[in-house]
């Protein structure tokens, strides 16, 4: 097997043209030195094929150029959307996205930001699974913090960008009353652990308030988990619609209800959450809300960036208002 070949050094770029290893490092910056040297260190560097080490390089400047990207889980197709559109926006601007998945775990979620951080990513943007997390506390004071979703409630963070899922829920579920159903199934990715997560304690009020009866279940977002919890929902003493707080839960409602010979839009009416792009063209179409994925992407990035550069910005809070999309999947009763 072929060794690998030695990487050159910066003393050898020194000692082929003559000068300092930090007149060379300077001048690879293009600082202190004059243009020809510049010039002159930067020609010799690359006939010696020298390229600069990235951890070294890091070490000397404080900074990696590495951004973590935590989410909370990626078996949520539109998070996975989500994570990506991120990744593209600071890849525009000469950063790389480590993304990592929580997988719905709020002790692992922890454990993989403190390793972000010990990696030495110059900021972290997370889409928290446990935003009232102690924990975040720590983490935000040694790294910028941008979240998205949920606010970490007991984190000072670089930024947020927050959805409005209080004006989502009431959305549809207003919607489904103007319809006719009284009574809901929820579907939640929240697990025992977070009991508290904001959306779940909203539509609790919402439905409260506009006095049907809302039953929260806890659903795993993979398809075949999601499939046998929608599985036992139907069989049941069946609601008239079920709402799903992400479009990849609502896919295992509509894959349960096929397997019971029931048609989604007349028998059962279904609603998602986030409009991912398969959503648009399931039989019958998805009812779901749209939270402007790209936006919400492009000032995560932004807001991200600037607390690395150390840039002061005007507005730090970004709350996202979603649009319902009405299509085939909830009808009236």
């Amino acid at each position: 097997m072929a060794r690998p070949s030695k990487r050159t050094t910066l003393r050898e770029v020194a000692e082929a043209t003559g000068l300092s290893t930090a007149a060379v490092s300077y001048a690879l910056r293009g600082t202190h030195v004059s243009k020809e040297t510049e010039e002159r260190v930067r020609r010799a560097a690359a006939e010696l094929g020298y390229e600069a080490d990235p951890i070294a390089r890091a070490l000397a400047g404080g900074r990696t150029s590495m951004v973590g990207v935590l989410a909370g889980d990626l078996q949520d197709l539109w998070q996975q959307q989500l994570m990506a559109a991120i990744g593209r926006e600071l890849l525009a601007g000469d950063r790389y996205a480590l993304i990592l998945d929580a997988g719905g775990d709020p002790q692992r979620e922890l454990a993989l930001a403190k390793q972000l951080h010990d990696q030495r990513v110059d900021g972290l943007l997370v889409s928290p699974v446990d935003p009232s997390a102690a924990g975040w506390a720590k983490i935000a004071e040694a790294v910028p913090v941008v979240s998205v979703g949920d606010s970490l409630r007991r984190a000072r963070t670089a930024g947020e960008v927050l959805f409005d899922n209080r004006a989502g829920i009431d959305a549809v579920l207003e919607y489904l009353v103007r319809l006719g159903h009284r009574r809901v199934t929820v579907l939640t990715p929240t697990g025992p652990s977070t009991p508290d997560r904001p959306a779940d304690v909203y539509v609790r009020e919402a439905a409260g308030r506009l006095g049907i009866a809302a039953e929260v279940l806890p659903c795993a977002q993979e398809l075949g988990e999601a499939t046998a919890v929608a599985r036992r929902v139907l069989g049941g003493a069946a609601p008239t619609a079920v709402f799903c707080f992400s479009d990849s839960i609502a896919y295992g409602v509509y894959a349960a209800a096929a397997e019971a010979s029931l048609t989604v839009g007349r028998d059962v009416s279904v609603v998602g959450f986030d409009d991912h792009p398969v959503s648009r063209v399931l039989t019958p179409p998805l009812t779901t809300l749209d939270w402007g994925l790209a936006g919400i992407a492009k000032e995560a990035a932004r807001l991200a960036v600037a607390a690395i550069e150390g840039r002061r910005v005007r507005r730090k809070r970004m709350l996202c208002e979603p649009r319902l999309s009405e299509r085939g999947s909830a009808v009236r009763v």
